[in-house]
């Protein structure tokens, strides 16, 4: 399968990872409030780079597909 263009894969995974980022700091926000800025981050990227891989991603090539390969 031919590569998208870079700047097409980059505004892909922008609209995928703002409104995980978005979600997921409303779900968890509260509780991680306290932690420090390392820690909030780790617990969110533990959370957030599997779900773009394994799900968003994959998900929206398939939506996009056709605009990604034009």
């Amino acid at each position: 399968m031919k590569q998208p263009p870079k700047w097409k894969f980059a505004i892909m995974v922008w609209i995928a990872i703002y409104p995980m980022i978005t979600l997921l700091q409303f779900a968890l926000g509260a509780q991680l409030k306290d932690m420090p800025i390392p820690l909030r981050s780790l617990i969110m990227t533990l959370i957030l780079v599997p779900m773009m891989v394994f799900v968003m991603l994959p998900l929206l090539r398939k939506v996009l597909g056709k605009w990604l390969s034009k």
